[in-house]
């Protein structure tokens, strides 16, 4: 046995025991438990469950009916509160209790649990089954995350923005799902998961441009932008490449591939590397890190350089991780599009000083398809769309936090933003953060028509010191939607291409325009208000006393002072109403029990309709 063999099988026998520890540990006990609350509050809000509620203290005690396998009855109890914030259902972090006859104990098992309430809510068989895979990857994925970051004892500070990428680890604040990554095995999480901060190169392939699309920025061109990207020695390399193959390098674009998802889809695309339509040309010289989102890749050599956003055959949050064509092709355009609008209209541009990161060149591999099957296989496996780095977008003296980290915690339970929220006092704090996040969000809906997907994933807070100056937007290739008729600029809307009846079979709720002005409005107030400050809300509430009432006060005061400063835009305050008393929005753990063969939305009540 040769010695690389030896210290490979070492390795792994060394992970393995690394893995054992986490599941003994403190850690895979915490994320369980984090796991079966939300799962709890969401279906309970989702009306997915039904429960006989009693109230105890400050409390509610929901009593879940189920039955066990052999069709004995079982009772469910949680405790916790419907709260303000859109009704949502919050547990407390009392243990979830079964009880089965005289046998009453905490529930522990996520399978037993779904499978014994699967009679009641009438749930799809095999939705059902990959639900609980998710679940039971997102406990093993979070509990080695948590497990690593107790035994690093790291701590969570505002500093560089690239680094708080790995230290934000907590995932979906509501979905239960949240750190699934169905295609990952343990390995690849520890290579490849953000958590990690290992250092990774993409892999380069040139992709027959007979077989792929090409989109790019107005102010772009091609060959320069990779020229920079990759540098003038490993451009020629590659292009030498292929040449040596009798190759033209003019017939090809360059295209960077995630190095797990190379080896994921090599066996569907064997023709096309047979045929030379995708021709590996070697690794990149730039080491990346993988943010949140794991399928992009910062920079870690060269931070000014551009993110790469990378197709994986990943599910995370119950959502598959490739990239579209279309959606890659719509890119820049859209980019370009809102870039313009931004740079005519004072508001963004001086006032609020937004920043677009923009999506400026996208690439993907989009060969035809013989039948559904091979499509499920190959179906924009294959893209990249780069995005503009914020290093070169940072003003001396800012510093940069991804959104989701003002509801962060670190090991020893302390918010991140407790310093600010101690030096400033929450309500000039909460201020200056509705002024320089909520305004430029509703002013987009209000004087454009368009509705941005603002969940805290796709923002970034600039601050001075803690204190919020503006906000960096990204994502916009399909983070958008719009009702044409309804556009202040008709005209200024680029030619965007439609999703594919494949795309739209397997995603019925991915779409950009539409006619339905309450969709338009409710993409927005679902992302960024329901999710993004509806969590906040609860954060500030239970972190700090801060009652949600006041904070969705605060939120409507903002709009309603900004409302008063343009006048004239009154018709369209009436046509996209944030104030109505109830809105639309997923139901994100409803859609993983049923077929998706309707959308799945439900109603619930504003918080800023009940504070005229």
């Amino acid at each position: 046995m040769n010695n690389t063999r030896v210290e490979m099988e070492h390795d792994f026998a060394d992970r393995a025991s690394i893995v054992e520890a986490a599941i003994q540990s403190d850690q895979f006990v915490a994320v369980r438990r984090r796991i079966f609350r939300q799962l709890l509050e969401a279906l309970l809000f989702e009306g997915v469950i039904a429960a006989e509620t009693e109230e105890a203290d400050s409390e509610v005690v929901f009593r879940i009916p189920a039955q066990s396998e052999t069709g004995e009855p079982v009772v469910y109890l949680c405790r916790g509160q419907r709260r303000f914030t859109f009704g949502r259902i919050r547990l407390s972090d009392t243990p979830i209790i079964r009880m089965a006859g005289d046998d009453c104990r905490e529930a522990e098992s996520l399978a037993q649990f779904l499978l014994e309430i699967r009679r009641s809510v009438g749930a799809d068989e095999g939705r059902l089954t990959a639900f609980i895979n998710e679940l039971e990857h997102t406990l093993l994925n979070d509990t080695l995350a948590q497990h690593q970051r107790h035994l690093e004892g790291r701590a969570l500070q505002a500093g560089g923005y690239d680094e708080l990428e790995g230290d934000i680890m907590d995932g979906h604040p509501y979905h239960p799902s949240y750190k699934s990554r169905i295609g990952f095995d343990y390995e690849d999480h520890y290579e490849y998961g953000p958590e990690f901060k290992r250092e990774l190169r993409p892999l380069w392939v040139a992709v027959a441009k007979t077989h792929a699309r090409l989109a790019i920025a107005r102010d772009l061109e091609y060959q320069r932008f990779l020229r920079e990207e990759l540098g003038e020695r490993l451009f020629a390399r590659f292009a030498q490449k292929l040449r040596s193959r009798s190759l033209d390098p003019d017939d090809y674009w360059f295209v960077p591939v995630h190095p797990w998802q190379w080896k994921t889809i090599i066996t569907a695309l064997l023709e096309d590397v047979r045929e030379n339509r995708l021709v590996l040309l070697g690794a990149s010289e730039d080491a990346y890190r993988p943010q949140q989102s794991i399928r992009t890749l910062a920079n870690h050599t060269s931070p000014e350089k551009s993110y790469v956003k990378l197709s994986m055959s990943l599910i995370n949050t119950s959502t598959g991780r490739i990239l579209a064509p279309h959606t890659v092709s719509n890119a820049p355009a859209i980019s370009d599009w809102l870039r313009e609008l931004v740079m005519a209209d004072p508001f963004l541009l001086d006032e609020a000083r937004v920043v677009l990161l923009r999506e400026i060149m996208g690439i993907s591999y989009d060969r035809p398809a013989l039948s559904d099957v091979v499509q499920s296989k190959t179906y924009g496996v294959l893209s990249c769309i780069w995005r503009e780095s914020l290093h070169r977008l940072l003003e001396e003296g800012e510093e940069a936090l991804p959104f989701n980290g003002l509801c962060s915690v670190d090991h020893s339970g302390r918010p991140l933003i407790e310093p600010w929220i101690r030096r400033y006092g929450a309500e000039a704090w909460l201020t200056r953060l509705f002024e320089s996040s909520v305004l430029p969000i509703v002013h987009m809906l209000y004087a454009h028509g368009i509705a941005l997907e603002s969940h805290a994933q796709n923002m970034v807070l600039i601050h001075r010191e803690g204190m919020p100056e503006r906000i960096a937007l990204k994502d916009f290739h399909d983070g958008i939607r719009f009702s044409k008729k309804l556009l202040a600029q008709p005209d200024k809307c680029p030619a965007l291409l439609g999703t594919p009846e494949y795309h739209a079979r397997v995603n019925r709720n991915s779409f950009i325009e539409t006619d339905n002005l309450a969709a338009v409005r409710d993409f927005m107030l679902d992302a960024f208000f329901f999710i993004n400050m509806g969590e906040l809300a609860l954060f500030m509430a239970d972190a700090f006393g801060y009652p949600e009432q006041t904070f969705w006060g605060l939120v409507r005061q903002v709009i309603e002072a900004y409302q008063q400063r343009f006048p004239h835009l009154a018709e369209r305050y009436a046509a996209f109403d944030l104030f109505a008393p109830v809105i639309e929005v997923e139901q994100l753990a409803k859609r993983r029990l049923f077929p998706d063969t309707e959308l799945r939305v439900h109603n619930v009540s504003n918080p800023l309709a009940w504070l005229a």
